[in-house]
């Protein structure tokens, strides 16, 4: 793990958060300025979800959704861990009347924003705000994911995603979200998730990686820092596939990323993901 990484691991949340508005600011303050953003655009200094492109990373997953997983307009779509709006912003324009999206998610300055900005314009885009205990996001409670059932009605949704979530979550916590997934999905409803996967390929190129290497190990999975567990998680494959199949989501697609290093030319995501279907019958 590269200093920069595992000096911003060593500060709290709140001061994670504080560092990045102001390193910031001065960006901010001009394409405001200036009017290079428009509204349904985070300022960079509220966007904790990432270094990547917050549009190009949007219309990516969007287009996932409709190309792997059938996502149509008029379909009922939750977003866990929707952060502040990355998908859901592309999904205003694609998502009917007829359809809806509901999101939720541990960092409650994510969720204001996107009530303020998303939900005003587009009453079927729900967001709300989860208090729930992660060494990365919030240590404001002792209430853990594991302990949480989602406020949604069974079988009520055609397509759940989770990206950049269970990279940051320890295996009580994503077995407990993959639990309550299968609770809600429809049948042959699709649920598109990433993760880190440890397999005999990424093990050996991530060696060779200064900047993404679990080098502790835990059985199923394994830790980047061990200081602040939940900073990244890695999963075994194995250990991924029979979790899902103990709940009914059949492996439809997985595609590999180069997270690891391993043909990183070649490879169009960086985290590996998959997309499963529920066979679950209610």
């Amino acid at each position: 793990m590269d200093l920069k990484r595992k000096l911003y691991y060593s500060f709290s949340p709140r001061l994670r958060f504080l560092v990045r508005k102001i390193y910031y600011t001065p960006i901010d303050i001009y394409e405001k300025i200036f009017g290079l953003k428009d509204d349904l655009s985070p300022p960079k200094g509220m966007t904790f979800i990432g270094s990547g492109d917050f549009k190009k990373t949007g219309d990516h997953y969007l287009q996932m959704l409709i190309t792997d997983c059938g996502l149509l307009p008029s379909h009922k779509i939750l977003d866990i861990g929707c952060g502040i709006g990355r998908l859901a912003v592309p999904l205003t324009a694609y998502i009917s009347k007829e359809g809806s999206y509901e999101g939720f998610d541990i960092v409650r300055q994510g969720i204001e924003w996107c009530k303020d900005k998303i939900s005003k314009k587009f009453p079927n885009f729900n967001f709300t705000h989860i208090d729930l205990r992660n060494e990365l996001y919030n240590l404001e409670t002792d209430t853990t994911s594991a302990e949480f059932t989602f406020p949604y009605e069974d079988h009520s949704f055609d397509i759940v995603i989770a990206t950049s979530l269970f990279t940051h979550m320890l295996p009580k916590d994503t077995e407990r979200y993959v639990q309550e997934v299968s609770r809600l999905l429809k049948l042959n409803g699709k649920f598109l998730c990433t993760f880190f996967i440890l397999n005999e390929v990424s093990k050996i190129a991530m060696k060779n990686n200064l900047h993404f290497n679990f080098q502790h190990i835990r059985g199923n999975y394994s830790l980047m820092d061990e200081k602040v567990k939940e900073a990244n998680i890695a999963y075994e494959e194995n250990y991924l596939n029979a979790m899902f199949s103990k709940n009914s989501l059949k492996i439809d697609k997985l595609t590999y990323g180069y997270w690891s290093g391993s043909n990183m030319i070649e490879k169009k995501e960086f985290q590996d993901t998959y997309v499963c279907s529920s066979v679950k019958t209610a």
